[in-house]
């Protein structure tokens, strides 16, 4: 969290630029760089929605899920300012009938999953409030 907005925590070679998430620590993806250092940088909280997709079945471990499954929609959502594109389950008070490519993103967090010693939480998506 930054100042109470939740950002993600990727990194950014220190000599072509390209971004990166999850992380990078040994070497630059960019085909063009042979790049080896990395600077932490936090991501952008918002971006486009680039599209999305429910999934109505229960993942396989080690993913896990609610008891009885219960469907949840996967945004794919651009940082425009990194380039990139990082998918992220829907926040689920969001309407996953009304997204629409293009829409602006907001990163939030929820939980994924409780046990009886934590709560898991992971990073999610919803359209700009």
């Amino acid at each position: 969290m930054d100042g109470g907005e939740a950002r993600l925590l990727g990194t950014r070679c220190t000599t072509c630029g390209t971004y990166f998430f999850p992380r990078e620590t040994f070497f630059c993806r960019n085909p063009a760089c042979d790049g080896t250092e990395f600077e932490d940088v936090p991501l952008s909280p918002r971006g486009r929605l680039w599209s999305w997709t429910t999934n109505h079945y229960a993942p396989p471990a080690p993913y896990v899920s609610a008891d009885p499954f219960v469907p949840y929609t996967v945004a794919a959502v651009e940082l425009a300012d990194e380039q990139m594109v990082v998918l992220g389950q829907l926040d689920p008070t969001s309407d996953a009938t009304s997204l629409r490519a293009g829409v602006e993103m907001e990163l939030t967090t929820g939980t994924l999953f409780s046990d009886d010693e934590h709560d898991y939480v992971v990073w999610k998506w919803r359209p700009a409030r």
